[in-house]
């Protein structure tokens, strides 16, 4: 590839992180004076476009042509908004090509350029030299394999960071309620990349289809789910900042970890037998798989005797329905049928968009079929 020139960049710098009250719908950088509505891009007058992120400013001088994206949700946020020309390479997709090769049917997403193993590494982001790179905290961007936005950066490489994944100032991840984030990640990366008519649709559909579910008729009392990533010693779930708390709040169930501050992260055994969740949901991905995680929860003594587990109320949805990104509103549908299915909501007549029956890395989930 040739050398691409540098694009001039404004941040903040490494700045306390934006602080952001649940629910609300303006960011703002600890360090600065001036708000910006969530997801807006200020347009400058010599047609450089600038974002918020995680408390800082991106600018680029003109659309990124040229993106490189880690990961299946944050590839997801890229082909949602229609920047599936503008991806130059990814990593990470593996896991998760078939789900998104079922959400983005039209978009060839079997020919994108896949770079470097699972994980990107500082020489990979150097040798492919784009634009933009677009990972976070923890899916991607990690202090421990030496790859953080500011090494990238100086070498001419703009960063966005995931906002899911903005760091509190105690390191913890998570400064925004979860739709808050994603519709932020939306409208920001379709505006650096050109498509901004396109991502306001996207969000404007998630938000229509939310509010379907939120309406649904429910219980008077909300069933309880438990998130369960993976466990042997501990169990990793996600916490009150993660995009499955949206999920559930949108499903119309309770998350058994929603005092958790933070996005994904380890809890007891202790937790799960204490919360007694009416439906315990997994995270498909290779690691631990469903038959494993079932024959754990059934032999640890914290939680054979569950009833959940007893019932094996048991629902398995692939990864990148979990993390942060658009087929989020895809997940809290398939939720919200499981719980009706289990009989611990209501009918609500809510038919879930995406047919992930057709999934054959899935397993479990006999129920669905």
């Amino acid at each position: 590839m040739t050398s691409l020139p540098t694009i001039p960049v404004r941040r903040g710098g490494l700045a306390c992180l934006a602080a952001l009250a649940l629910g609300s719908t303006i960011l703002t950088s600890c360090g600065a004076a001036e708000k910006t509505s969530v997801g807006t891009a200020a347009q400058e007058n010599d047609g450089a476009i600038t974002v918020e992120n995680c408390g800082e400013k991106v600018t680029v001088d003109e659309p990124v042509t040229e993106l490189y994206a880690y990961d299946g949700g944050i590839i997801s946020i890229a082909l949602a908004v229609g920047a599936r020309e503008n991806l130059v390479a990814v990593t990470g997709i593996a896991r998760d090509q078939e789900l998104l090769e079922l959400a983005y049917p039209k978009d060839r997403v079997g020919e994108l350029k896949v770079v470097g193993d699972e994980q990107p590494t500082l020489e990979t982001v150097l040798a492919l030299e784009p634009q933009l790179m677009f990972a976070g905290w923890n899916y991607g961007f990690s202090e421990s394999r030496n790859l953080v936005p500011e090494t990238v950066e100086e070498h001419g490489i703009e960063t966005y960071l995931l906002s899911e994944s903005c760091r509190q100032e105690d390191g913890d991840r998570g400064t925004m309620e979860a739709w808050t984030a994603l519709r932020t990640d939306l409208l920001n990366i379709g505006e650096l990349t050109g498509h901004g008519s396109e991502a306001k649709k996207v969000a404007a559909d998630i938000d229509e289809r939310r509010e379907a579910l939120e309406s649904a008729p429910s219980l008077a009392k909300a069933p309880t789910a438990f998130l369960f990533d993976s466990g042997i010693d501990a169990i990793f779930t996600s916490g009150s900042f993660g995009a499955p708390q949206a999920i559930f709040d949108t499903a119309g169930v309770t998350n058994a970890t929603a005092d958790v501050e933070d996005t994904w992260t380890e809890v007891g055994w202790e937790r799960l037998a204490a919360a007694d969740p009416d439906v315990i949901y997994f995270v498909d991905y290779p690691g631990q798989s469903y038959e494993e995680k079932v024959k754990v929860l059934q032999a640890h003594p914290a939680s054979r005797d569950l009833t959940a587990v007893k019932e094996q109320r048991f629902v398995n949805l692939p990864y990148a329905m979990w993390v942060s990104g658009p087929i989020n509103i895809d997940a809290a549908e398939w939720v919200r049928r499981s719980v009706e299915h289990f009989g611990l909501a209501p009918e609500s007549g809510i038919e879930p968009e995406l047919d992930i029956t057709e999934l054959s890395s899935l397993t479990g989930n006999e129920w669905l079929r």
